[in-house]
């Protein structure tokens, strides 16, 4: 489904929260030259045991082309590849990125923020344009949408409900919301019903595929 050049949004922070054996399989398959979005670049070794942990793996395969996100301190490829060119790196700061994640999935135009005014941000390709208003200066940051979301939830029911376990709940929501295909992997898929309504963070409707993970 998802072909070479597609641009993803990936769940997940440090790994956490993370479409683990989706991942692995885009790994596998080698799907190439993709726009990646998702807050980092995760880090090398893995509570789990694994190597190259959650997204990481893509970055050390040298399947993504291009980053967008807020931190790559962690993944020695990334900052090689960087150096070397071979992978574009677009740095925003976490707060803008959450926001402008939203701003996508709920058709605004854009997020108006202080943050890194004055800072390189302001030479940031997602800037729209810098405004004054009653006298403070202001970015305005273009919304973020992608093809593919690729997001991950603890109990997801048959119809595509979603609850998420904790921290590993962090941009999914929201990423789900901008993405014109979203797919969810399951820890555990239960029948409709056993998430109660108001437990529910992700409306199924906003979910076009459930995938079993290894375990469920």
């Amino acid at each position: 489904m998802i072909p070479d050049g597609a641009t993803i949004m990936l769940g997940g922070f440090m790994g956490c929260g993370a479409a683990h054996n989706i991942i692995a399989e885009l790994g596998q398959l080698g799907t190439k030259d993709l726009t990646v979005i998702t807050d980092d670049t995760s880090y090398l070794h893995g509570p789990n045991g694994a190597d190259y942990y959650g997204d990481a793996l893509l970055i050390h395969n040298k399947q993504v082309k291009k980053f967008i996100g807020t931190h790559v301190g962690l993944h020695p490829d990334m900052q090689q590849q960087m150096r070397e060119g071979s992978i574009e790196a677009c740095l925003i700061p976490q707060g803008s990125f959450v926001e402008m994640i939203r701003a996508g999935g709920a058709g605004l135009g854009g997020v108006l923020t202080p943050t890194g005014v004055g800072t390189l941000v302001e030479d940031n390709e997602f800037v729209h344009s810098k405004m004054e208003i009653d006298g403070r200066d202001y970015l305005l940051m273009k919304p973020l949408h992608a093809e593919f979301a690729i997001i991950s939830g603890y109990n997801i029911d048959r119809a595509g409900n979603i609850w998420y376990k904790g921290t590993t709940r962090n941009f999914q929501h929201y990423m789900s919301m901008a993405a014109d295909v979203v797919i969810a992997e399951a820890e555990n898929v239960v029948e409709i019903g056993a998430i109660a309504p108001e437990n529910i963070m992700t409306p199924g409707v906003l979910v076009d595929y459930v995938a079993a993970g290894k375990e469920a």
